[in-house]
């Protein structure tokens, strides 16, 4: 923003009647995140459309790809909701723990190893409970594996002060060689010869589709749990106090905060909704527990927290996005000649742009009401 509109903006702010004034720094701090992110958004597709004309190809043929590929049917706008489902869940895995100041990248593990524990829950249930019970059973059996292999990593770092972000992301490896571990041994069926995996679910056991919809439970599933995690931080008083600690530990610790508490909390919470993503995984799509679960919706969902600016209702939308642009790649590959990666180029691109951009916030004198009256 140039330093006129800086200016204008100001003055028709200062004109108004002390009145509006409140309102006026309400808009502008509610506003900072959104302009901003989408500032950073759109200097990522810049950067992003150099990259693709320097390989020779068209940024506009492939912006419209993106659209016909994640949006442009109706049978598209379902892939992409089947996809945005576990961005929602493994997204809630960085926003929770980031309200306290933790950065934890390692969903990924919880993701797989959830999983696991979900088809390996489901399999002495099979043919002797309901497929209600065998879901339920699976959906615990995945919580509670992600919430303690997240949670550690947060039991890590007030405890014994190891950062969070290097443990979660070594956690995430170990996860993934574990999962393979089991798989490929106590837990393979020995019909999967070529691709070792678990017992396949029966079909009655699988979780269904929306009503009307190709899309499966899981997208619901998602929606309520962001919703849940809103109400859980703007609206109960654990919320409250996981914001203060994540603003000064040292001032919650004064306070009599259970600083330890909230910290493992939080942490074991995100890393339930990671792991029961993975469930999903299983129990919607893949029908059994295998390599393919790690596909990397822990690391995808890294990027819509933090497009979400962390607000669990924000990343509803932005989980969407997402899903969408996952679910051009195909079409990408197909029509253009580029691989499958370019989409995970642009992730990444628009992330490193993000992470730029954080050093705004606060140098915009429109956004920022303390420094109106200096003007």
């Amino acid at each position: 923003m140039t330093s006129k509109a800086n200016n204008r903006a100001l003055a028709i702010a200062s004109d108004h009647p002390s009145a509006l004034r409140p309102l006026l720094a309400w808009l502008a701090r509610r506003a900072e995140p959104a302009a901003i992110t989408v500032g950073a958004v759109a200097v990522g597709l810049a950067l992003f459309s150099l990259f693709i004309l320097a390989v020779g190809k068209s940024p506009l043929m492939l912006f419209q790809l993106m659209y016909t590929g994640g949006f442009g049917s109706w049978f598209s706008v379902q892939n992409s909701l089947s996809r945005a489902a576990p961005l929602l869940l493994t997204a809630l895995c960085v926003a929770l723990p980031a309200r306290l100041g933790l950065i934890i990248i390692g969903g990924e593990g919880a993701v797989v190893l959830g999983g696991v524990a979900a088809a390996a829950a489901a399999l002495p249930l099979v043919g002797t409970a309901s497929p209600t019970m065998v879901i339920a059973a699976m959906a615990l059996a995945s919580m509670a594996m992600g919430g303690l292999w997240i949670g550690f990593a947060g039991f890590l770092r007030h405890y014994r002060g190891v950062n969070e972000t290097i443990s979660s992301l070594l956690l995430a490896y170990i996860a993934i060689a574990l999962m393979n571990q089991l798989v490929e041994g106590p837990l393979r069926d020995p019909a999967s010869l070529n691709k070792p995996s678990t017992a396949p679910l029966p079909a009655e056991y699988m979780m269904g589709d929306i009503p009307g919809m190709d899309v499966h439970w899981g997208l619901v599933i998602g929606i309520v749990a962001c919703i849940v995690s809103w109400v859980l931080i703007e609206v109960t008083s654990v919320g409250f106090a996981a914001r203060i600690a994540g603003g000064n530990v040292r001032a919650a610790q004064i306070q009599g905060l259970p600083v330890g508490k909230l910290i493992f909390g939080f942490t074991a919470l995100a890393g339930s909704f990671a792991g029961l993503a993975g469930m999903i995984e299983v129990a919607a799509v893949q029908g059994s527990a295998n390599a393919t679960i790690a596909a990397g919706y822990g690391y995808t969902g890294i990027l819509v927290a933090f497009l979400a600016r962390h607000n669990p209702l924000a990343i509803i939308p932005v989980a969407i996005l997402l899903g969408g642009l996952d679910a051009s790649g195909g079409l990408i590959q197909r029509r253009m000649g580029l691989p499958d990666a370019t989409v995970l180029v642009l992730q990444g691109t628009l992330f490193v742009v993000i992470l730029f951009c954080e050093m705004s916030y606060g140098r915009f004198k429109v956004f920022n009401p303390d420094l109106w009256k200096r003007s």
